[in-house]
């Protein structure tokens, strides 16, 4: 009889280090196999086979592997769907338990279900544990047990609870003696699994204290290096929770606050699961939106004649990134300068932001459109020109992404400004009236 294993799957917890489903398996009682799945039903779905993403996944994967490597195992990388790799594993393993960091968008939680139920029938324990975030969806609650639809209380209700949360890191290495040895095993190319290398520029992962401890001055600024650039870091799990709250603890409050609004939407996500595909204000799902394709498509390729919109729409395009501030302005052009659902643009930020993470982004799209909890009311609405005066005031920004800006080859603005703004308000006042 072969010796019996644990299996450590790994997720959106991409480390070696300061992972807590990770440290509990190197704690338990059979040596561990890290394992990774290139699951098909997300890769299947993915239209641009040069997707960032993936390849910044592959990496993490082959450096991890390394490592691994050096302490005489190694991980095993399947490219299937769960339930056909974990057939597969408990054919070529004698698997005692499961182990692995809860995730709390839709479709990984009915993964998790399927998962755990398959692996009960076999004999197989399934352990979960908190990872992604500091608090998890039931965590931070009202006095009256429901969760927080405004974020300043909840921001006020973390902080309380976070006065007596040990930040402690959890030290897989001193257990590495407990990884299952193994000879180096294959990881599937990019190639077979029907993808290329990508050319976007994915930023390492490096805590630049220097620009975290001005963020509250600098992060408005889309010229200046102003933001931490950690989103992709976090969304895959390269860097731990712990760490870059206790980073912002030290250097920058401001940046704490967007840490605690990337668990505000996690809770909001895992709490209300409707607003995946509807408002979480219900009456916002009355909005008429014009739906203009050709409009969109300007809107995509940032030629709408609204220079800091366009900026905004070629540097996502080039980087997979966008500023913060430029999300926001973007986002209220398209869907109250445009009156095009938020569902459309959150869709198409989703394929190509590096950082795409389901709950900030419906988070911050419903923002925009004032359907979603906390939002902007929906008589606010961004004037781009302003929005240029305040931010990219020398057109800096704009300049660096829109080099025909100024010329005749620049498009005239696709809408006038407060003709548009006009219409927006009178459909949304008669809409929700």
């Amino acid at each position: 009889m072969s010796k019996k294993i644990s299996i450590f799957w790994f997720r959106r917890d991409l480390r070696l280090e300061d992972n807590a489903g990770f440290y509990y398996a190197l704690s338990g009682d059979h040596p561990v196999l890290p394992v990774f799945i290139f699951d098909k039903h997300i890769l299947d779905d993915l239209e641009d086979k040069t997707d960032a993403r993936v390849t910044f996944i592959h990496r993490v994967i082959n450096q991890m592997k390394t490592e691994l490597e050096q302490n005489g195992s190694s991980i095993k990388v399947i490219y299937d769907t769960p339930e056909n790799a974990f057939n597969q594993l408990l054919d070529d393993y004698d698997i005692a338990e499961v182990f692995t960091n809860r995730d709390y968008e839709p479709y990984a939680t009915e993964r998790d279900e399927k998962i755990h139920s398959f692996l009960k029938s076999k004999n197989v324990r399934f352990n979960d544990f908190k990872d992604q975030v500091i608090f998890e969806k039931a965590e931070i609650t009202t006095n009256a047990g429901e969760p927080y639809k405004v974020f300043t209380p909840y921001k006020n209700a973390w902080m309380e609870k976070f006065k007596s949360m040990n930040l402690d890191q959890y030290q897989c290495s001193k257990h590495f003696s407990n990884l299952a040895k193994t000879e180096a095993l294959e990881l599937p190319t990019l190639q077979e699994m029907g993808f290329e290398e990508t050319t976007v520029e994915i930023p390492p992962l490096k805590f630049k204290e220097k620009v975290i401890s001005r963020y509250d001055e600098l992060r408005n600024f889309p010229a200046q290096d102003g933001t931490s650039r950690l989103g992709v870091h976090l969304r895959f799990g390269t860097v731990s929770v712990r760490e870059a709250v206790k980073r912002a603890l030290k250097l920058n409050d401001a940046w704490l606050n967007e840490l605690i609004w990337r668990e505000f939407y996690m809770m909001i996500l895992a709490n209300f699961p409707h607003v995946v595909d509807k408002a979480f204000k219900s009456k916002y799902d009355n909005i008429p939106w014009r739906n203009n394709k050709a409009d969109f498509e300007k809107w995509c390729a940032g030629k709408t004649g609204y220079p800091i919109v366009d900026a905004g729409m070629r540097e996502l395009n080039t980087t997979g990134y966008m500023h913060n501030r430029v999300r926001m302005i973007v986002a209220s052009f398209l869907t109250k300068h445009l009156l095009i659902d938020w569902r459309w643009g959150e869709a198409y930020f989703a394929k190509k932001l590096l950082d795409f993470e389901l709950s900030s982004n419906n988070g911050g799209w419903q923002w925009a459109a004032g359907s979603g909890t906390d939002a902007q009311p929906y008589f606010r609405i961004f004037n781009p020109y302003s929005q240029t005066d305040k931010f990219d005031k020398d057109n800096t920004y704009i300049k660096k992404w829109v080099p025909e800006y100024g010329t005749n080859q620049y498009p005239e603005p696709m809408v006038d400004h407060k003709d548009a703004r006009q219409r927006a308000l009178d459909t949304f006042k008669e809409a929700l009236a």
